[in-house]
């Protein structure tokens, strides 16, 4: 080992070890489930914005978006872009809504919205979707500390799974929050101080990658030859974009800011941000292949050859890091969502038990339910499946198709499924419970239809998941359902909609 890999090792394990220390800090904050859950609902525009970034900007996001530049030039920067354009939607038209619901999952926002035991199996399709994201974000971690340290990678993942699991356990979200704003400053300096200066300078600027790898690299939408093409960026916007509007982990943050204002402001700065950081990750990845050529096979692997062969020593180490950060602050994001959606929605349930989103719809404070030990077993449990899971995936050669795949379904279902019933219950008030679940079983119907459609089409169950039609059919039957079910459905009772008219219209210190 050399000297310059020694050093890249220590940096990264130093920051391993800050994260463990987040853990017993956070813990010292932590007095009741509203504290481990969402932060005391206490969060400022900094820390929020900061959390906000971390959660959404994952593998995908660092490692995958510097793939993309490798592979499809500017073009690739899109999937980036249709999360940080996400984020700026649910920030700017919902989120200051949500913060004022005063509630712990989407779940609750349906039962709130449509009635206590309308649309209830919402949860275990959310539930699905962030075992899968956690599961994927363990795996992508993984592979880096796989290049730096030479391990296998399934001692990778329970390195990584073990210290991901400390700071969620003990100290839940106000851990997270902490870890996140490391994360956040980690991966700032690592994308747009280090990575992106160093790359573009070695590749002799945007004119030397100009030069290297043609004027077909700077298109903004490529062709399916070259680049993302049109459809390929509409299906990106579609899934990632329409996702970050519904998912548990996203929403979850928004819950910890301390005002609807801080809610909407503190996000869209976070969206833009995301933005920047799309185009700053495909711009890297230009910069790599225009120096390194074209023989990196695997994307994911992009990332950690910049840092191990471009950058300086310690520097590399400082960047690994930073990929690292960036997927550690989504599992754990991903983590306590799916604890909080198993506790609090599917194992009502399955068991019959009055559950949370029920006294929620009735009036009922949530902040009653301080079971913090409760929490942390969920946590603690579903953090093992997860990175047992994982630890299995990397054992198997074909364990990376699968995560992608189930994640694609888990991320169609979500969309296909959720997306029409919760931000129809934002937008229309004529919606009913009755309209919404036939939306919510009618759009996962015809997603998975679809896909098994797809497969026969194309010859291949793969092929079939990863298609992009079948999102479209999965909204379209949805959002047919959603409407015309409604309108020959009786409104939805008074008493629940006075409840929800009250929770939307709380002042700003009501809301603390």
């Amino acid at each position: 080992m050399n000297t310059s890999h020694a050093l890249n090792i220590a940096v990264v394990a130093l920051y391993l070890l800050a994260m463990l220390a987040f853990g017993a800090w956070g813990r010292k904050r932590t007095q009741n489930q509203a504290d481990y859950l969402v932060a005391g609902r206490r969060l400022g525009p900094f820390l929020y914005m900061g959390t906000m970034a971390a959660v959404v900007l994952g593998g995908a996001s660092t490692v995958g978006g510097v793939g993309l530049g490798y592979r499809m030039g500017l073009s690739g920067m899109w999937l980036v872009v249709a999360i940080g354009v996400g984020v700026l939607l649910l920030s700017l038209c919902f989120s200051g809504m949500i913060s004022r619901l005063r509630i712990y999952t989407v779940s609750d926002m349906l039962a709130l919205r449509y009635g206590p035991r309308a649309t209830r199996a919402s949860g275990i399709v959310m539930l699905l979707y962030t075992v899968a994201l956690a599961v994927t974000s363990t795996g992508a971690y993984a592979t880096v500390l796989h290049v730096l340290l030479g391990w296998d990678r399934w001692l990778c993942v329970l390195l990584g799974g073990a210290v991901v699991l400390v700071y969620s356990v003990v100290g839940g979200m106000w851990s997270i929050t902490l870890a996140d704003q490391a994360q956040f400053f980690i991966k700032t300096i690592g994308i747009f101080f280090l990575m992106l200066p160093i790359v573009l300078s070695q590749a002799g600027g945007f004119a030397g990658v100009r030069e290297r790898l043609g004027d077909e690299a700077f298109r903004l939408v490529g062709t399916a030859e070259h680049g993302a093409d049109a459809g390929t960026i509409l299906t990106w916007f579609l899934v990632y974009t329409l996702g970050l509007l519904i998912g548990q982990d996203i929403w979850q943050r928004v819950f910890t800011a301390r005002s609807p204002r801080v809610a909407t402001f503190g996000g869209a700065a976070a969206g833009v941000y995301c933005i920047l950081y799309g185009a700053a990750g495909a711009l890297i990845g230009m910069g790599a292949k225009a120096v390194l050529g074209d023989g990196i096979v695997a994307r994911d692997d992009v990332y950690a050859e910049v840092a191990n062969r471009l950058l300086p020593a310690g520097l590399g180490g400082f960047v690994l890091a930073a990929g690292i950060a960036a997927m550690m602050s989504t599992a754990s994001g991903a983590l306590i969502a799916a604890a909080t959606v198993a506790k609090n929605d599917v194992v009502p349930l399955v068991t019959g038990r009055a559950s949370l989103s029920e006294s929620t719809a009735e009036g009922g404070s949530a902040e009653a339910h301080d079971e913090i030990s409760g929490n942390r077993a969920w946590v603690l449990g579903l953090g093992l499946l997860v990175t047992a899971i994982s630890a299995l995936m990397a054992l198997s050669s074909g364990g990376g198709d699968v995560v992608v795949a189930c994640l694609t379904v888990a991320y169609d279902l979500l969309v296909g499924g959720l997306l029409v019933a919760i931000v129809g219950g934002f937008v229309w008030k004529r919606g009913t419970g009755a309209g919404a679940t036939a939306a919510m079983i009618g759009g996962m119907l015809a997603t998975v239809a679809a896909m098994a459609a797809y497969a026969v089409k194309l010859g291949s169950a793969l092929d079939g998941i990863l298609a992009n039609e079948p999102i479209y059919w999965g909204l379209g039957v949805s959002l047919a359902l959603y409407v015309i079910v409604s309108l020959l459905t009786p409104v939805t009772a008074e008493p629940i909609r006075a409840e929800w008219r009250a929770r939307l219209s709380r002042s700003h210190s009501a809301t603390r």
